[in-house]
């Protein structure tokens, strides 16, 4: 019993990874290529920032596909294994809708685990990288002219440089009732891993009375510490919303909390590489039940057909939604969260009906 476990396991493994394996290299490499052709003008230099480019642009594209080509595959093997009668084969042997599943599923919750580790590594950054190869290479990378709150104070940066992890001529300013306090002023301050080691600053302690500035002293120390928990990553997301790993999201998260300053597209980027790709799970049990598993009366171009129409219209509306989330129409929980719920729940529904029938 356990061996024709295996056997029926391995056989329905295979024959998915492997459409997976095919389907998602040649969808993303022609991603990356068609995208590459386009901008073409704009790359015009050694050859291997071409592959470098089509490289950053492939990956991206694995990134934002691999949803999709879960539930192409599937559809693609399912549909192969009723053309060779294998399926109605399984069913004649007692093989129930939800072991059948099985094989499918667990491949796919082990390709979305991958992935969701390869989200926590710069692997997050290739469209970035990607980017910054059309205009001046270093240059992409440098921030100018970045102004936020920390803690109780107000920060401005002239030149972040994200990749050697350097800031230079940055100012800290406490203000207290439309008054300035004191002010910071360092030339070059270094990231340690978890805050800014500021050298070289020049500290103006201000003294008011009846309102009025009285007087300063000057001061000068060798260095401080600032900027607790502000990784690089972390500030560039404070400016422009920069593409971020998943573990760059929580800091940024944490972060923003703890300044009151808004979270949206930071949540709406954390729950776009966790909880959207849930979408391809629950649509695949849906559409492997829905499917025939007996060919001999089936229309299989109208079958796939409505199959790659639903997967298109449900990952439409769900990355339409995430759209407006990002761009704080509405908050992430409502477009990012909530429709991958309302599937799960139809899902379950439909697997009690379809996957456990009385």
């Amino acid at each position: 019993m356990t061996s024709g476990f295996k056997r029926y396991f391995l056989y329905l493994t295979y024959h998915y990874l492997k459409n997976f394996l095919i389907l998602l290299g040649g969808i993303s490499l022609a991603f990356a290529v068609i995208d590459y052709f386009q901008h073409t003008k704009e790359l015009e230099g050694a050859f291997n920032m071409d592959i470098l480019y089509i490289f950053y642009m492939w990956q991206e594209a694995l990134a934002l596909l691999y949803p999709l080509v879960l539930v192409f595959a599937l559809i693609m093997t399912k549909i192969a294994l009723v053309k060779n009668s294998n399926m109605a084969a399984f069913y004649a042997f007692g093989f129930s809708t939800a072991r059948l599943f099985a094989p499918f599923l667990v491949v796919a919750v082990v390709v979305y685990l991958l992935f969701l580790a390869l989200h926590t590594t710069s692997f997050s950054y290739a469209k970035e990288n990607a980017e910054s190869l059309l205009h001046d290479e270093m240059g992409a990378y440098l921030q100018d002219d970045l102004f936020f709150k920390y803690n109780d104070t107000f920060v401005y940066i002239k030149n972040l440089d994200p990749v050697n992890k350097v800031i230079k001529d940055m100012t800290i300013f406490k203000v207290t009732k439309n008054q300035i306090d004191y002010v910071m002023h360092s030339k070059r301050s270094v990231f340690n891993g978890e805050s800014w080691d500021a050298y070289d600053v020049d500290l103006k302690t201000h003294h008011h009375k009846d309102g009025n500035l009285v007087n300063y002293d000057e001061s000068r120390l060798a260095s401080i510490k600032t900027l607790e928990g502000y990784k690089p990553k972390v500030i560039e997301s404070l400016y422009d919303g920069k593409a971020l790993t998943i573990d760059d999201s929580l800091n940024t998260w944490k972060v923003l909390l703890k300044e009151g300053i808004n979270s949206d597209k930071i949540r709406a980027s954390f729950y776009e590489k966790v909880v959207m790709p849930f979408f391809a799970l629950f649509l695949m049990a849906i559409l492997f039940s829905w499917i025939p598993f007996y060919g001999r009366f089936a229309d299989f171009s109208k079958t796939v057909a409505i199959s790659l129409g639903i997967t298109f219209l449900v990952w439409g509306v769900i990355f339409g939604l995430h759209q407006l989330g990002t761009n704080s129409v509405a908050p992430p929980e409502v477009t990012s969260l909530l429709p991958i719920v309302l599937l799960a729940f139809y899902t379950l529904y439909k697997y009690k009906k379809e996957y456990m029938p009385s």
